[in-house]
């Protein structure tokens, strides 16, 4: 990883950490890369969803198994943070709902609409 990104992988994996205290990736930089991998993930099935004729079926499985995922990861079903795949492939897939945002992770990066980012592009 390049120096000047990872102090900002870091960080951001910090709040991360706080944010969801019982994630099974303890080391922010690896749970930063894990994410990526996931929005990634979230992202694509957002373009498909755009450019493909995809069953809702098959929609629902891929997103369903995203966010199972991403909750083996961080157990944010068990705290209760209302975590969303965003079905826009203009922006980030991986969100955490605003208000919430706003009321308890003032230190995450946010979109225009003030959505948490869970896994921003830092590089």
């Amino acid at each position: 990883m390049n120096a000047t990104i990872e102090p900002k992988v870091r960080a951001h994996g910090l709040i991360l950490l706080t944010l969801f205290p019982k994630a099974t990736e303890r080391d922010p930089v690896k749970l930063c890369r894990k994410l990526r991998r996931l929005e990634a993930d979230g992202h694509r099935l957002a373009e498909d969803r755009c450019n493909l004729d995809l069953g809702e079926s098959v929609v629902a499985a891929r997103r369903n198994k995203i966010l199972a995922d991403l909750d083996a990861l961080l157990d944010f079903r068990a705290i209760d943070i209302p975590v969303f795949l965003n079905g826009d492939p203009r922006g980030y897939a991986l969100k955490i709902e605003s208000e919430w945002t706003r009321a308890h992770a003032p230190g995450l990066q946010r979109d225009w609409g003030g959505y948490g980012i869970i896994a921003p592009d830092l590089s």
